[in-house]
Order: structure tokens, then C-alpha cells, then sequence
């Protein structure tokens, strides 16, 4: 099974510049209409993490967004955009406070694209799903490119994360927060909802301990364009540095034929990936750790190299985001500080994901630092 995805580069956000790579992107793999049917009902699903501004590189950015939308109105199409902001759905920022910083709802209102909440859902198997995704025709992702301290990247199969309505994202990390129980359950999400086309912002990307505030922008001037979100994920993987492999849901959803995971059998048009050589990402030092420590003995000392949540309090401003989106209910806030009982920590760092202060870092123990990991 080959695949074929688009790599355009794009040095800037300016909205002409952006609609253009955008529609390059597409032209090479056949246009929009070979993907989407004119006059069809489309469902937008950008990363939304949080209510920062796009600048922040922590969501994708609304001149993307903006592009996609007139392009299906081009094809007659009904767009309709919404997400579900991180792993606390909506009851630590109003989904709408979301919508306003991150440039979302300004867009929308310009282009006449319907901006929704995703409160609706169907349940599948072991987890629900918005309702949207049986109402519209196409449902198309936009993630960002990013790091992730769990999932090592954020891209293409995480971005569906966000399809998990509400505080149940909180329930899915609480019950499978082994790395590779909880790659496991993204790659199930993927294959329920397969998006029809996938566009990943890595215009300006991130790196270091993202997908959050503690995270760093990065110049990559990119857009990757496809329908398979395996293959995507891949290229994402080459770019920063890392073999697609070593990331886990890439490697369970190539295993599953739900992708491509190989590079050699993705036909890749615009941009040649060999020349897309850059300096290596940083990547998160917890994800570091599922990659470098071979296997057997990761199984042997996984009670001594450990990788925690740690408060710095020269950046915390007690908001108490981390105590709210803990699902293990371990962190509280106590005498004007936060507080963590690490021995009912699953290292899981939603609490570094939804910190808005970059507040959170990350704790090795004296195994890890021993041994230089």
C-alpha cells in the first residue's frame, strides 16, 4: 500500500501566501474536489489546545483554517469549525474564551464558516465520539505540528484526540496512561473517525516540552497535506529528526494497515523530503525515554527511571488549571502552592499540557539522571 502526501513550504502566515501553499498542496495531490465532494457538508477540526494567541505556536493557526474555508466554498461546500480544548473539555476556560484568542472565531465570522461546540456525542466501543462526525459529509483535521511529552509528537492521529467530547478525554487518560495502552486507544480514535483530508500547520511548528506553554515555536515555513494521517505522522517523525517507528501510535496504526509508516513507500510530491534537512527537534525528555531505554530493561527498572510533573514556583500563578485536569485527582493546591502526591502520579503531564504559565516541568529520578536519560 503506498500513499502519497504533499509537502509545500510556506515562510510566512500572510493570508494570500497561506491560501496560495494551501492550494498548491492540494493541486498536486488532484485538488480539493479529489477529496471532498462539491456541495458537501464539511466539519473543520483544528488543535485547539488553549486561549492563546496563535503566535504562541500552541494552536493551529486561524490563516490556515482561514484557507481551508475558502477553498471548500469554492467547491460549494458548507464548512462548519469547532474543537474540544484539551484534556478538561470545558470547565477550566469557556470554549468560547478558545475560540476568541486563538483567532478562531474571527475567521469564521469573516468567511461564514459555522463555529460550533462539540457537546453532542455518540458512544463507540470505549469511548464517545462527537455527533458531528455522523452528521457532516467529510470531516477534515488540521492539527499542528508539534512535540508532546506522552505521545512524543502531535500531529496527524493525536489531533483526533480532540473528537472526545468534554471531560472524558480526562477518563481515557486516567485509564490508559501506560504509553502504549494510551497510543493504542488514539489509534482506535483514528480509525473510527479517518479523516478525509488532513492539512498540518508546521509553518511555524514546536518543539522542546511541548504541546503546551512549556514548549517552544520554531521556524519551519511547512504544510503537509494528505489523506493518511499515518503517513503524515510519519514525515512529521523524519522532519524532527526521529524515526517514525519509535513513535508509538505511528508504529501501531502502520501494524494495523491503517497507514503507512514506511517512508520508502510514500510517494511524497512538492517539497522532496530529503530536502527538507533541519537542524533535529528537541524533543520532550519523557517521551525520550520510551525511545532510548531498550526494552527489557525499561520493563526491568520502570519503577526506577521515572520521569515526573514538577512545580516551578517562580512561574506558578496558583490558577489551579493542573488541579482541575489531574486525572488521578494528585495535585491540589495548598497554602497559596501546588502540591503533588507523586505516588498516585501517572506521569501523564496533562497538568504540564494545561498550564498557561509554563509552570510545570519535568522531574527525572536519581535512576534516570544516574544514567543519563
Amino acid at each position: 500500500m503506498t500513499s502519497k502526501v504533499s509537502l509545500v513550504k510556506c515562510g510566512s502566515y500572510d493570508s494570500g501566501l497561506v491560501y496560495a501553499s494551501v492550494r498548491k498542496a492540494l493541486d498536486l495531490l488532484g485538488g480539493a474536489g479529489s477529496f471532498i465532494r462539491p456541495g458537501s457538508l464539511c466539519l473543520l477540526k483544528p488543535n485547539l489546545l488553549m486561549a492563546k494567541a496563535p503566535e504562541c505556536a500552541i494552536t493551529t493557526h486561524p490563516e490556515v483554517v482561514r484557507a481551508v474555508i475558502r477553498i471548500l466554498k469554492e467547491i460549494n461546500c458548507r464548512v462548519i469549525v469547532g474543537d474540544s480544548p484539551s484534556v478538561w473539555g470545558k470547565y477550566i476556560e469557556k470554549v468560547d474564551q478558545v475560540y476568541e484568542e486563538t483567532g478562531i472565531k474571527k475567521i469564521c465570522l469573516e468567511e461564514g464558516a459555522e463555529l460550533v461546540e462539540f457537546n453532542k456525542k455518540r458512544m463507540r466501543k470505549d469511548f464517545p465520539l462527537i455527533s458531528l462526525l455522523d452528521e457532516c459529509d467529510y470531516y477534515i483535521n488540521l492539527p499542528k505540528f508539534k512535540t508532546h511529552g506522552l505521545t512524543c509528537l502531535s500531529g496527524a492521529i493525536k489531533n483526533n484526540f480532540g473528537l472526545v467530547p468534554g471531560t472524558f478525554k480526562t477518563e481515557l487518560h486516567k485509564n490508559y496512561f501506560e504509553p502504549g495502552a494510551f497510543a493504542n486507544i488514539l489509534v482506535d480514535i483514528y480509525a473510527e473517525a479517518r479523516p478525509a483530508l488532513t492539512i498540518v500547520d508546521g509553518i511555524i511548528a514546536m518543539e522542546g516540552e511541548g504541546p503546551g506553554t512549556s514548549g517552544k515555536p520554531r521556524e519551519l515555513g511547512l504544510l503537509l497535506v494528505g489523506a493518511d494521517c499515518v503517513a503524515l505522522d510519519s514525515a512529521m517523525a523524519h522532519i524532527m529528526g526521529i524515526k517514525p517507528k519509535d513513535v508509538l501510535t505511528t508504529r501501531i496504526a502502520g501494524e494495523r494497515n491503517l497507514g503507512q509508516a514506511d517512508l520508502s513507500m510514500i510517494d511524497f510530491v512538492g517539497e522532496p523530503l530529503g530536502s527538507l534537512s533541519v537542524e533535529p527537534f528537541k524533543i520532550p525528555l519523557s517521551s525520550i525515554k520510551e525511545r532510548k531505554i531498550p526494552k527489557p530493561i525499561a520493563n526491568l527498572a520502570r519503577k526506577l527511571i521515572r520521569y515526573y510533573p514538577c512545580v516551578e514556583k517562580d512561574n506558578c500563578i496558583q490558577c489551579a488549571a493542573c488541579v482541575k485536569a489531574c486525572p488521578k485527582k494528585v495535585i491540589r493546591l495548598e497554602n497559596n502552592r501546588i502540591v503533588i502526591n507523586y505516588k498516585g502520579c501517572i506521569a501523564c503531564f496533562c497538568c504540564q499540557e494545561v498550564c498557561p504559565n509554563s509552570a510545570i516541568k519535568v522531574k527525572k529520578s536519581f535512576v534516570a539522571r544516574l544514567l543519563g536519560l
